[in-house]
Protein backbone atom coordinates (compact mmCIF):
# COMPACT_ATOMS: atom_id res chain seq x y z
CA UNK A 1 0.00 0.00 0.00
CA UNK A 2 1.35 3.26 -1.28
CA UNK A 3 1.11 5.56 1.92
CA UNK A 4 -1.26 8.54 1.26
CA UNK A 5 0.50 11.82 3.16
CA UNK A 6 -0.91 16.15 2.73
CA UNK A 7 -3.64 17.34 1.38
CA UNK A 8 -4.33 19.80 -1.43
CA UNK A 9 -7.57 20.63 -3.70
CA UNK A 10 -11.53 19.23 -3.30
CA UNK A 11 -12.14 16.17 -0.93
CA UNK A 12 -8.81 16.10 0.54
CA UNK A 13 -8.02 13.89 3.14
CA UNK A 14 -11.80 12.02 2.52
CA UNK A 15 -11.20 8.57 2.08
CA UNK A 16 -14.96 7.72 1.47
CA UNK A 17 -16.06 5.62 -1.40
CA UNK A 18 -19.12 4.25 -3.30
CA UNK A 19 -19.96 1.25 -5.49
CA UNK A 20 -20.13 3.15 -8.71
CA UNK A 21 -17.34 5.43 -8.48
CA UNK A 22 -14.67 3.96 -6.05
CA UNK A 23 -12.64 6.84 -6.29
CA UNK A 24 -15.20 9.41 -4.95
CA UNK A 25 -13.90 11.23 -1.74
CA UNK A 26 -10.30 10.68 -1.97
CA UNK A 27 -7.74 14.24 -3.26
CA UNK A 28 -6.25 14.12 -6.13
CA UNK A 29 -2.80 13.49 -5.10
CA UNK A 30 -4.87 9.83 -2.83
CA UNK A 31 -6.59 9.24 -6.54
CA UNK A 32 -2.93 9.35 -7.94
CA UNK A 33 -1.98 7.17 -5.96
CA UNK A 34 -4.61 4.82 -5.86
CA UNK A 35 -4.90 4.77 -9.46
CA UNK A 36 -0.64 3.37 -9.59
CA UNK A 37 -1.53 1.10 -7.14
CA UNK A 38 -4.39 -0.06 -9.10
CA UNK A 39 -2.96 0.24 -11.91
CA UNK A 40 0.96 -0.47 -12.28
CA UNK A 41 2.85 -0.28 -15.28
CA UNK A 42 -0.43 -0.38 -17.07
CA UNK A 43 -1.62 3.19 -16.42
CA UNK A 44 -0.24 6.15 -18.50
CA UNK A 45 -1.14 10.01 -17.98
CA UNK A 46 -2.89 11.84 -20.81
CA UNK A 47 -1.33 15.30 -21.04
CA UNK A 48 -2.71 17.89 -23.70
CA UNK A 49 -0.04 20.50 -22.00
CA UNK A 50 -3.19 22.83 -21.97
CA UNK A 51 -4.13 25.95 -19.77
CA UNK A 52 -3.08 24.20 -16.41
CA UNK A 53 -1.47 21.15 -17.62
CA UNK A 54 0.82 22.10 -14.84
CA UNK A 55 -1.60 21.14 -12.15
CA UNK A 56 -1.26 17.65 -13.09
CA UNK A 57 1.67 17.22 -13.84
CA UNK A 58 3.18 18.47 -10.91
CA UNK A 59 1.49 16.19 -8.67
CA UNK A 60 2.09 13.86 -10.64
CA UNK A 61 6.05 14.58 -10.36
CA UNK A 62 5.67 14.65 -6.65
CA UNK A 63 4.70 10.73 -6.85
CA UNK A 64 6.36 9.30 -9.42
CA UNK A 65 8.45 10.90 -12.32
CA UNK A 66 8.81 8.01 -14.32
CA UNK A 67 5.21 7.52 -15.03
CA UNK A 68 4.64 7.10 -19.24
CA UNK A 69 3.49 10.50 -20.19
CA UNK A 70 1.72 10.42 -23.69
CA UNK A 71 1.27 13.74 -25.43
CA UNK A 72 -0.32 14.23 -28.56
CA UNK A 73 1.63 16.13 -31.37
CA UNK A 74 -1.07 17.27 -33.88
CA UNK A 75 0.88 19.10 -36.07
CA UNK A 76 -1.44 22.30 -35.66
CA UNK A 77 -0.57 23.34 -31.96
CA UNK A 78 0.31 26.80 -30.99
CA UNK A 79 3.77 27.19 -31.12
CA UNK A 80 3.71 28.31 -27.20
CA UNK A 81 2.33 25.02 -26.79
CA UNK A 82 4.96 22.89 -27.84
CA UNK A 83 7.82 25.36 -25.89
CA UNK A 84 5.30 25.03 -22.29
CA UNK A 85 5.47 20.80 -22.90
CA UNK A 86 9.00 21.14 -22.61
CA UNK A 87 9.42 23.73 -19.95
CA UNK A 88 7.49 21.59 -18.00
CA UNK A 89 8.68 18.36 -18.90
CA UNK A 90 12.39 19.54 -17.93
CA UNK A 91 11.15 21.78 -14.57
CA UNK A 92 9.11 18.66 -13.15
CA UNK A 93 11.90 16.47 -13.91
CA UNK A 94 9.50 14.04 -15.49
CA UNK A 95 11.36 11.04 -17.40
CA UNK A 96 8.31 9.33 -19.20
CA UNK A 97 7.51 11.80 -21.93
CA UNK A 98 6.33 9.93 -25.13
CA UNK A 99 5.69 12.23 -28.16
CA UNK A 100 3.16 10.52 -30.45
CA UNK A 101 1.95 12.30 -34.07
CA UNK A 102 -0.64 11.55 -36.28
CA UNK A 103 0.50 8.55 -39.37
CA UNK A 104 2.18 10.78 -42.23
CA UNK A 105 0.76 8.77 -45.06
CA UNK A 106 -2.62 9.23 -43.58
CA UNK A 107 -2.33 12.93 -43.27
CA UNK A 108 -0.96 13.39 -46.82
CA UNK A 109 -3.85 11.25 -47.90
CA UNK A 110 -6.61 12.70 -46.19
CA UNK A 111 -5.49 16.25 -45.36
CA UNK A 112 -2.70 16.99 -48.35
CA UNK A 113 -3.50 20.83 -48.31
CA UNK A 114 -3.81 20.42 -44.53
CA UNK A 115 -6.77 22.61 -44.43
CA UNK A 116 -9.34 19.67 -43.23
CA UNK A 117 -9.95 21.36 -39.65
CA UNK A 118 -11.58 23.99 -41.52
CA UNK A 119 -13.44 22.04 -43.96
CA UNK A 120 -14.81 18.92 -41.63
CA UNK A 121 -13.32 19.50 -37.76
CA UNK A 122 -14.20 16.12 -36.86
CA UNK A 123 -12.99 14.43 -39.74
CA UNK A 124 -10.12 16.60 -39.07
CA UNK A 125 -9.96 15.23 -35.02
CA UNK A 126 -9.91 11.84 -35.72
CA UNK A 127 -6.93 11.91 -38.35
CA UNK A 128 -5.06 13.94 -36.23
CA UNK A 129 -6.15 12.99 -32.42
CA UNK A 130 -8.52 10.17 -32.28
CA UNK A 131 -7.23 7.70 -34.17
CA UNK A 132 -3.10 8.32 -33.35
CA UNK A 133 -3.60 8.51 -29.81
CA UNK A 134 -6.35 5.68 -29.63
CA UNK A 135 -4.19 3.32 -30.88
CA UNK A 136 -1.29 4.13 -28.98
CA UNK A 137 -2.55 5.04 -25.13
CA UNK A 138 -5.31 1.82 -25.48
CA UNK A 139 -2.64 -0.69 -24.90
CA UNK A 140 -2.88 1.19 -20.99
CA UNK A 141 -5.70 -0.16 -18.84
CA UNK A 142 -5.91 3.12 -17.84
CA UNK A 143 -5.12 6.58 -18.13
CA UNK A 144 -5.30 9.44 -15.84
CA UNK A 145 -6.57 13.11 -17.37
CA UNK A 146 -6.95 16.67 -15.98
CA UNK A 147 -10.25 16.77 -16.99
CA UNK A 148 -12.91 18.74 -14.49
CA UNK A 149 -16.71 18.93 -14.35
CA UNK A 150 -16.97 22.92 -14.42
CA UNK A 151 -15.18 23.23 -17.66
CA UNK A 152 -18.37 22.30 -19.57
CA UNK A 153 -21.34 20.62 -19.69
CA UNK A 154 -21.04 17.60 -20.76
CA UNK A 155 -18.35 16.85 -18.32
CA UNK A 156 -20.48 17.90 -15.28
CA UNK A 157 -21.11 14.47 -14.17
CA UNK A 158 -17.89 12.69 -14.79
CA UNK A 159 -16.68 10.67 -11.87
CA UNK A 160 -13.20 10.51 -10.83
CA UNK A 161 -13.38 7.15 -11.89
CA UNK A 162 -14.68 6.65 -15.36
CA UNK A 163 -15.52 3.59 -17.27
CA UNK A 164 -14.77 3.89 -20.78
CA UNK A 165 -15.01 0.47 -23.09
CA UNK A 166 -11.87 -1.41 -22.09
CA UNK A 167 -10.04 1.03 -20.51
CA UNK A 168 -11.02 3.42 -17.66
CA UNK A 169 -9.75 7.03 -17.31
CA UNK A 170 -8.99 8.39 -13.92
CA UNK A 171 -9.88 12.33 -13.54
CA UNK A 172 -8.16 13.40 -10.19
CA UNK A 173 -9.10 16.99 -10.84
CA UNK A 174 -12.75 15.96 -11.28
CA UNK A 175 -14.41 17.96 -8.77
CA UNK A 176 -11.82 21.04 -8.60
CA UNK A 177 -13.11 24.62 -9.76
CA UNK A 178 -11.17 27.19 -11.61
CA UNK A 179 -10.13 28.74 -8.14
CA UNK A 180 -8.79 25.20 -6.56
CA UNK A 181 -6.84 25.08 -9.83
CA UNK A 182 -5.34 29.03 -9.27
CA UNK A 183 -4.65 28.61 -5.62
CA UNK A 184 -2.70 25.38 -6.52
CA UNK A 185 -0.65 26.82 -9.39
CA UNK A 186 -0.04 29.92 -7.06
CA UNK A 187 1.48 27.43 -3.78
CA UNK A 188 3.79 25.68 -6.07
CA UNK A 189 4.93 28.58 -8.19
CA UNK A 190 4.10 26.90 -11.54
CA UNK A 191 4.50 28.42 -15.19
CA UNK A 192 1.08 29.10 -16.37
CA UNK A 193 0.10 28.80 -20.25
CA UNK A 194 1.61 31.52 -21.79
CA UNK A 195 -1.65 32.06 -23.91
CA UNK A 196 -3.84 31.82 -20.85
CA UNK A 197 -3.13 35.93 -20.08
CA UNK A 198 -4.12 36.47 -23.86
CA UNK A 199 -7.69 35.40 -22.86
CA UNK A 200 -7.40 31.64 -24.18
CA UNK A 201 -8.38 29.74 -21.46
CA UNK A 202 -8.96 26.30 -23.07
CA UNK A 203 -6.17 25.44 -25.61
CA UNK A 204 -6.02 22.97 -28.94
CA UNK A 205 -5.22 22.87 -31.94
CA UNK A 206 -5.07 26.79 -33.37
CA UNK A 207 -7.00 26.72 -36.10
CA UNK A 208 -10.18 25.29 -33.93
CA UNK A 209 -8.91 27.81 -30.44
CA UNK A 210 -10.31 31.37 -29.68
CA UNK A 211 -10.33 33.60 -27.07
CA UNK A 212 -13.08 33.41 -24.59
CA UNK A 213 -15.00 36.06 -23.38
CA UNK A 214 -16.17 36.91 -19.65
CA UNK A 215 -19.20 34.52 -18.98
CA UNK A 216 -18.29 32.01 -21.43
CA UNK A 217 -17.60 28.11 -20.64
CA UNK A 218 -13.92 27.74 -20.22
CA UNK A 219 -14.18 25.55 -23.49
CA UNK A 220 -16.25 27.85 -25.29
CA UNK A 221 -13.54 29.08 -27.61
CA UNK A 222 -12.71 25.44 -29.15
CA UNK A 223 -14.43 25.15 -32.31
CA UNK A 224 -15.87 28.58 -32.41
CA UNK A 225 -19.55 28.86 -34.10
CA UNK A 226 -19.86 25.02 -34.82
CA UNK A 227 -21.97 22.51 -32.63
CA UNK A 228 -18.62 20.77 -32.43
CA UNK A 229 -17.93 20.50 -27.88
CA UNK A 230 -15.04 17.58 -27.91
CA UNK A 231 -12.39 15.98 -30.27
CA UNK A 232 -13.47 12.54 -29.72
CA UNK A 233 -10.87 11.44 -27.66
CA UNK A 234 -13.12 10.65 -24.44
CA UNK A 235 -15.47 8.93 -26.55
CA UNK A 236 -16.22 5.30 -27.04
CA UNK A 237 -16.55 3.63 -30.44
CA UNK A 238 -17.15 7.32 -32.04
CA UNK A 239 -19.80 8.11 -29.80
CA UNK A 240 -20.22 10.19 -26.42
CA UNK A 241 -20.73 8.14 -23.50
CA UNK A 242 -22.73 10.05 -21.35
CA UNK A 243 -22.15 9.62 -17.28
CA UNK A 244 -25.41 9.02 -15.14
CA UNK A 245 -26.53 12.21 -13.06
CA UNK A 246 -25.61 11.96 -9.71
CA UNK A 247 -27.34 14.44 -7.34
CA UNK A 248 -24.50 15.90 -4.90
CA UNK A 249 -24.49 18.46 -1.94
CA UNK A 250 -22.06 19.52 0.39
CA UNK A 251 -19.13 21.87 -0.42
CA UNK A 252 -16.06 20.19 -1.57
CA UNK A 253 -13.05 21.72 0.78
CA UNK A 254 -10.09 19.52 2.47
CA UNK A 255 -11.49 17.17 4.50
CA UNK A 256 -15.48 17.16 2.94
CA UNK A 257 -16.77 14.74 0.67
CA UNK A 258 -19.65 15.36 -0.82
CA UNK A 259 -23.07 13.63 -0.03
CA UNK A 260 -24.74 12.04 -2.33
CA UNK A 261 -28.83 11.15 -2.99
Amino acid sequence: MIAVTGKSGPCAGARAQGPDDPYLGLSAEQAIRRAIEDYGSNLAVAASMGADSAVMLHMVSQIDRNIPIVFLDTGKHFRETLRYRDELIERFGLTGLINITPDHDRMLAEDPKGDLGQIDPDACCDLRKVRPLGGFIRKYAAQITGRKRYQARKRANMPILEPNGPQVKVNPLAYWTAGDVTAYMRKHDLPPHPLLSLGFLSIGCQPCTTRVAAGEDERAGRWRNTAKTECGIHYINGKWVPVPEKKTSGIFQDGIRPVRS
